[in-house]
This record gives C-alpha cells, structure tokens and sequence, in this order.
C-alpha cells in the first residue's frame, strides 16, 4: 500500500491532495503515470463515488497540464467533442471522470460517441480489505479521531467494502465522538455508533450482540 500525491513526493501524514493507491486502483495510477504513451490524448476514468477520482483527475491535470471534465455524462456533449479535439491537437491529456462509460452513458452525437469508443476506460474498483483499511485510517487522521486498532479490526469484519460505506461510517463516528465531546473511539463506542447508524453488515448467523453467536430462525427450527 502506498501513498501517492501528484505531482509532488510522497507526504507523511493525511493530507486533503493524498490519493492511496491499492490494489483497487494500482491500474488506473499506472496508465496516468504514463499518459504520453497513451494512443490519444484522452482517457475515461470511472469508478464509484467517493472513491477519489476527482481528486486523482485533479492531481494528474496538475502534474500534466491538461484539462479534467468532471460528471462527464452530465456535461454538454458538444464541450467534450471541442475539449477532445484540442487534446489531441496541443498534445495535452484530458481526462473524464463518470460514473459509467457508454453504452451504459448514452451519448447522443455521433462524432462524440466515435471518439469515445477509440478512448481507453480507467476502472478504478470497489476496495479489499487493504485498502479500505488504509483510507479508514487516513480519514480518522484527517477528522484528528483516535481509534484504537482493535476497533478498525472489528470494523473490517462488520461493515460493507464499499466506498460510500466508509464515508458514512467515518462521518457516523466523527458525529459521536463529536455528542461526546471525545476524539478516541473504542470499540465499544464504536459499535454503538455504527449499529445506531444501520451500518453493520451482520456476519452470517449472527446478530451484534456483543459478537455473541445467536440461532437463526432456521437453525432452530
């Protein structure tokens, strides 16, 4: 697991311009890093909100010196026809950022749908357990919240790998610390918070009881 902030070196700390690479998305930081061999000067980059894309986008722009649409699939289709050509004409990449690239983003101009099909997609994917730990971690810096290991251990095993997930559990923990006038999570505070806001993903045949094993309807019967 590394830390990469572009265009500068890496930092220590969690900074606002610290992007964490993983497995999830090494690729898509692999293919940026080497832009001037990209066969054109444009590239899609999708992947699920909250997981960093526009500020990698913003970074890479910054390192490079080209142009980022963001939301592409709301933007005007016309401006990202003009945008595409000029990237290839000054040599300079542009990068959308969407939720979806087409088919699953319909797009209307003909012109505009030709030139995305010869456009490499960027993937960037849900985080494993790596990863989703690392951002946890960054973002209990960033929020100066103390939580103990043994709480982001419980956590890894209760809660849903997804992005969207890690922010509402950051912002449920952040809020309860804030009602309690403390910045150290335990676990027990932890658990509390967490199963107040609906985000536990309970192991199979188990309710959050204390971790304490309970009988399905099914195993009784």
């Amino acid at each position: 697991m590394t830390q990469l902030r572009l265009p500068l070196q890496r930092p220590e700390g969690a900074r606002k311009d610290e992007f964490i690479v993983g497995d999830a998305n090494a690729r898509v930081v692999h293919h940026l890093e080497h832009w001037g061999t990209w066969p054109v000067m444009a590239a899609l980059l999708v992947g699920p909100r909250k997981s960093g894309r526009s500020l990698l986008a913003r970074l890479f722009t910054k390192r490079a010196g080209g142009q980022m649409i963001d939301d592409a699939e709301r933007a005007s289709e016309t401006a990202i026809f003009h945008a595409w050509n000029l990237a290839q004409a000054d040599h300079k990449p542009l990068l959308l950022v969407a939720d979806f690239a087409p088919p699953e983003w319909s797009v209307r101009l003909p012109d505009l749908r030709s030139r995305l099909a010869a456009t490499p997609v960027l993937r960037i994917d849900e985080p494993d357990d790596g990863l989703f730990a690392a951002i946890l971690r960054q973002q209990f810096d960033r929020h100066e919240l103390d939580v103990r290991e043994e709480a982001i251990a419980w956590m890894l095993k209760r809660v849903e790998r997804t992005y969207l997930a890690l922010t509402r559990i950051v912002d449920a923990l952040d809020n309860e610390a804030m009602a309690r006038d403390t910045r150290r999570i335990s676990l027990p505070l932890a658990r509390s918070a967490l199963q107040a806001a609906g985000l536990l993903v309970h192991m199979r045949g188990e309710l959050d009881l204390g971790d304490r094993p309970v009988a399905t309807p099914r195993e009784e019967a």
